[in-house]
């Protein structure tokens, strides 16, 4: 049974990972799409669908393991996890959509200033990657770090929001476009931080305090 156990844990964290690299390509292609003016839209509800799918799997596999095998300790805290985690991914995939709908609302905007879009997601990217080798390492430490990196986005996106504010003049194309997307990329690392606390969850035992 023990052995058996490890084959569903094992497939368990084989589709975690999967969503892992399908999560973060389908979050930076839609910066593609808003920065270059493409239309991806087709590419990243794809993925993003196929997300919902593989976090309907984990589901569904993780109550299976736990109602055949009845783990315990760190085995069930993990199956547990799993859940939070692939939710996490899965709203990495529907943001990402979001983002590439924005295009949608506003049409052309290329003659806008993305600079702080891309810098933004530069960092929401590394979250992502932190929060992956985080689960995959099981570094406490590291996973640890991503609320610093959280609370750095959250501030971004405040100024920014607050510069809009006291701007008297500018595209207000511009800015509310920009708006909707550094929102949607401050909640992307929300979710990443999240992971980060699973993780710990997961190795320890200890509980955030919004768990």
């Amino acid at each position: 049974m023990a052995r058996l156990l490890d084959l569903g844990l094992d497939k368990l964290r084989g589709v975690i990972l999967d969503m892992a690299e399908i999560s973060e390509k389908t979050v930076m292609t839609s910066i593609q799409a808003y920065t270059e003016g493409k239309d991806l839209r087709e590419e990243v509800s794809k993925w993003s669908e196929e997300l919902r799918i593989l976090q309907d799997e984990v589901s569904e596999l993780a109550v299976e393991l736990i109602a055949r095998y009845q783990p315990v300790a760190s085995d069930l805290r993990f199956i547990k996890s799993s859940m939070e985690i692939t939710y996490g991914f899965s709203r990495f995939g529907r943001y990402a959509l979001a983002i590439v709908d924005v295009l949608n609302m506003f049409g052309d905007l290329s003659k806008c200033d993305h600079s702080m879009i891309l810098r933004m997601a530069v960092k929401v990217r590394d979250m992502i990657y932190k929060s992956i080798e985080a689960f995959v390492k099981r570094d406490v430490e590291l996973a640890r770090t991503l609320t610093k990196r959280d609370d750095e986005i959250d501030d971004m996106y405040k100024d920014y929001v607050r510069k809009i504010i006291e701007n008297k003049g500018g595209d207000l194309r511009c800015s509310v476009s920009a708006t909707l997307i550094l929102r949607y990329l401050e909640r992307i690392a929300d979710h990443a931080n999240s992971i980060g606390e699973t993780v710990v969850y997961i190795v320890t035992g200890e509980s955030s305090p919004r768990r």
